[in-house]
């Protein structure tokens, strides 16, 4: 009676862990979502930048 006892407590354990380290991931993929959703905006942002100034560089030439 003792090992079928231990064998679901370990069970139960084996399920916790899993359990536990399956929040875990959940939460760090949204926050892996939350980043890669910020640097996304940072190069979009940064392509705005660039383009504007080669339209400034572009007029500035043609000036000459």
């Amino acid at each position: 009676m003792f090992w079928p006892m231990c064998a679901i407590a370990a069970g139960f354990l084996g399920m916790t862990v899993l359990g536990v380290l399956a929040v875990r991931v959940f939460l760090e993929a949204e926050r892996l979502g939350r980043q890669v959703t910020d640097s996304a905006r940072r190069i979009n942002r940064a392509a705005d930048d660039l383009e504007r100034a080669t339209v400034g560089a572009a007029r500035s030439v043609d000036g000459l």
